[in-house]
């Protein structure tokens, strides 16, 4: 689905971070958050989660469009992993053969039947990428997803959100790593600091090399 916002504040605290932050997202796109550590990119993407309701702007999309994956993996600890997983497919009210397809693409299916509180840091992240896939929602925002995560692991990752965008999917990622996604662009949020307008947004765009 396309995408996008206008205007829009997000506030940490009682603090505004970003403002007239306006940019637009096309199907089956990827966008990089860029910026340095404490410019914003964290808050932008709980503002859009619905985690912290901007005080000014809109949102061009309903609701129920986005899929959040932050630093907290949304796993309970004293559930397996495959209980984890359906626990979620059930709040998104996913199709039951979405869990499996999220085993097996993150390479769960030997850890399904063990708590999460036993996994190790790399096996928690995939578990709680895994939650994407049985969520059914059109536009991903990741918060730094490759932490803790292998060279395969990530390879893998970034082959599961081409095949997202390959569906008419979006994203948008906080990463500091490529995931060989052709035509990312990036999203200088440190523009948004202080200017404000369409025209810091159209500056705010650049190609960016994956």
């Amino acid at each position: 689905m396309d995408w996008g916002v206008t205007d829009l504040t997000c506030r940490r605290g009682a603090r505004d971070v970003l403002t007239g932050v306006t940019f637009r997202v096309g199907a089956g796109r990827a966008v990089r958050l860029t910026g340095p550590n404490g410019s914003g990119k964290t808050t932008l993407l709980r503002t859009l989660a619905g985690l912290a309701p901007p005080p000014r702007g809109t949102v061009d999309a309903p609701p129920d469009a986005f899929a959040f994956a932050g630093h907290a993996d949304g796993l309970k600890g004293q559930l397996t992993v495959g209980e984890n997983l359906r626990f979620w497919a059930g709040v998104f009210g996913a199709d039951p053969g979405t869990v499996e397809e999220a085993l097996d693409a993150f390479a769960l299916r030997p850890l399904a039947g063990r708590r999460a509180a036993d996994l190790s840091a790399g096996q928690t992240r995939r578990a709680g990428l895994a939650r994407l896939l049985v969520t059914g929602r059109p536009v991903w925002l990741l918060d730094e997803p490759t932490v803790s995560l292998d060279a395969a692991s990530v390879e893998a990752f970034g082959t599961r959100v081409a095949r997202h965008l390959a569906g008419g999917g979006s994203a948008l990622i906080a990463t500091h790593v490529a995931l060989g996604l052709p035509g990312t662009q990036a999203l200088d949020v440190a523009a948004f600091a202080q200017a404000v307008g369409a025209s810091v947004a159209d500056a705010a765009f650049a190609d960016a090399i994956e």
